[in-house]
């Protein structure tokens, strides 16, 4: 390396990845990894005068339609994946968001590898689980400037330890990734979601909570109080009312028997009850998994990601509910989205409080000051942040990659 090092670092292979790193960790100079650069504010400020942009890392490597597996450089826009799926008919189960609009960012500018190291997922957790469940393999380099890989390229894959789920959540702070590989499945063949019109907050997941623990299939259950789904554009949406939803995906006839299974239990809740097909449904839960409600309508405002036991969830936002905020649920209740009038400590005690009972509050969008004066993430019990910081030391002895994202 000379000695006048440019401000952005752009490997074009591995190897030359590699090289960057060793050389980095030899004169212990942190890095900021980049790859779409969608998600610049999320996690904590990163303390690095140098960014290692891996986006020449990108393009789909292999793809077997009939194994449902994909791999792809970690760097390839999420666009370019959804487009080859949808090509084939298939999809990422997981159904990652596109967060880049929250932080002013062109939309459709995110990676699957920065899905994969945020572990992302949309409405359709609640049936397929996150995408640490879909990440099956990968190739990357460590803070040691190490080239490694792990798991493999087939969806049953048990060798060795399964150092996917340990990479995905990590935000760039144990690796640079440079491949992975993910399951992908069919896109449904029909998609219907069954509205509630009208219900308060409690009443809305009590519905939703009872529906999930029935014979329905649901993948999606998600409740947005009064008003919140007006700026949607989305058809057949009353305006002004609580929107209270469930999808149903499938072969046609399953779908048309489960929803008509669903209206019959829903009908004794008292509330008015609508439909949305496929085109319309589609657009609803894109709008949700892409946070939507709240970014577009508040584009100023701070963003909490709470985790919640979906029976508390009414009580938490009631506890957080100040003049300006906004709030919706997914999977169940078991998610809400809290967005909160701006404030130099991103109402952090005030979310946390809330969430004494149990859960998990992640402060996904607010300005560099705030980021940097509160915990971003649930502060971890002593003994499990001793791990963690272990587990980092051991992959990034130096301290080189993302230091500060995830408060180390």
């Amino acid at each position: 390396m000379t000695e006048a090092v440019p401000p952005v670092l752009q490997p074009a292979t591995e190897a030359e990845l590699a090289e960057l790193v060793r050389w980095a960790a030899a004169e212990a100079l942190p890095l900021e990894l980049v790859a779409g650069g969608s998600k610049p504010g999320f996690g904590r400020p990163v303390q690095s005068a140098h960014r290692l942009d891996l986006g020449k890392l990108a393009g789909i490597r292999d793809y077997q339609p009939a194994e449902l597996v994909l791999t792809a450089g970690a760097a390839t826009p999420m666009a370019e994946i959804d487009a080859a799926l949808a090509a084939e008919h298939q999809m990422l189960a997981f159904e990652p968001g596109d967060w880049a609009p929250l932080y002013g960012r062109p939309a459709g500018s995110g990676t699957l590898g920065g899905a994969l190291a945020c572990n992302l997922a949309g409405p359709r957790r609640i049936k397929a689980g996150a995408a640490r469940d879909h990440f099956l393999g990968f190739r990357a380099v460590s803070g040691r400037g190490e080239a490694f890989k792990a798991g493999g390229k087939v969806v049953k894959n048990v060798t060795g330890y399964d150092l996917c789920k340990l990479m995905a959540g990590s935000f760039g702070t144990l690796a640079a990734l440079t491949e992975v590989t993910v399951k992908v499945l069919p896109a449904p063949e029909k998609t219907r979601t069954l509205l509630l019109f009208g219900l308060a907050d409690a009443a809305a997941l009590a519905a939703l909570t009872a529906t999930l623990g029935g014979p329905y299939e649901i993948a999606g259950a998600a409740h947005l109080p009064a008003g919140l789904a007006d700026g949607l554009g989305i058809e057949h949406l009353e305006r002004g009312q609580a929107t209270t939803a469930l999808r149903l995906e499938g072969p046609a006839p399953s779908v048309d028997a489960r929803l008509t299974a669903l209206r019959q239990a829903l009908a004794a809740r008292g509330a008015a009850i609508g439909e949305l097909h496929s085109r319309n449904s589609v657009s609803f839960w894109q709008a949700l998994r892409d946070v939507r409600p709240l970014a577009t309508q508040r584009p100023a405002a701070l963003l909490w990601r709470l985790s919640v036991p979906p029976a508390s969830g009414a009580a938490v936002a009631a506890a957080v509910d100040l003049p300006g905020c906004a709030y919706f649920f997914d999977w169940g209740g078991g998610l809400i989205w809290l967005a909160l009038p701006p404030a130099a400590d991103a109402h952090a005690p005030r979310v946390r409080a809330a969430i004494a009972g149990g859960g998990h509050a992640t402060l996904v969008r607010a300005p560099d000051a705030a980021r940097a004066a509160v915990p971003v993430f649930q502060p971890q019990p002593d003994a499990l942040a001793a791990l963690s910081r272990r587990v980092k030391e051991a992959f990034d002895p130096r301290g080189i990659l993302n230091p500060g994202r995830m408060g180390f």
